[in-house]
């Protein structure tokens, strides 16, 4: 494998125009309640003065207290949807980039297709088996790990036409992981390359 070779690949949802409508949707949903955020922070700079003046017209302390309670509640509450949204808006269109360059396979994700943000450095050294996700060696090797303890590198469940799911059982200072990623054969034969073909389970 010369070094500075590059193989660059991607995985994209399957469903992407579903995905990007909802990602508006969320997208949307957010920013309208952020300005409701925003207009009830500036109705409160002129409505809890007002609250405490009346507090010192009947010293109802109690009364006090509930109004302010119920109002940043409320307040609280439209912040809290807007990130809700926020973080479900993270969750759709989201793709996988993938760089092979320099005997390592560097992985990141991709919002909407346009923020991203890096995930994994697998370096070809640290590979200790490659395999289909599809045959028996898959099975054995995933055995030892927890289903959510398996790192997912793929915005689908099913492979799209043309590409495979392939694991990469990594090790290194930290410990074992188990990657899976969605790509064509040509970036097997790169990792094949590079770690070299014993590290390779065709079964």
């Amino acid at each position: 494998m010369q070094q500075g070779m590059l193989y660059e690949e991607s995985a994209l949802p399957a469903n992407g125009a579903h995905e990007l409508k909802m990602w508006r949707v969320f997208h949307v949903a957010q920013w309208v309640f952020i300005v409701l955020a925003a207009g009830a922070v500036f109705l409160s700079m002129l409505l809890v003065p007002s609250m405490f003046e009346a507090y010192n017209k009947d010293h109802n302390l109690s009364a006090l207290i509930f109004t302010l309670v119920t109002w940043f509640g409320g307040l609280g509450s439209l912040v809290l949807i807007a990130v809700l949204f926020w973080r479900l808006k993270l969750r759709r269109n989201v793709s996988f980039d993938y760089n092979f360059v320099e005997d390592e396979l560097r992985v990141s994700k991709v919002f909407n297709g346009r923020k991203r943000k890096f995930l994994h450095r697998i370096a070809a050294d640290h590979i200790l088996k490659i395999g289909y996700c599809d045959r028996p060696s898959f099975e054995d090797t995933a055995r030892p790990f927890d289903k959510k303890s398996i790192k997912y590198l793929t915005p689908n469940y099913e492979p799209s036409e043309g590409k495979f799911f392939f694991y990469i059982l990594y090790s290194d200072s930290i410990g074992k992981r188990l990657y899976i990623i969605e790509t064509r054969e040509m970036m097997l034969e790169y990792l094949v390359r590079a770690t070299g073909r014993n590290k390779f389970e065709r079964q």
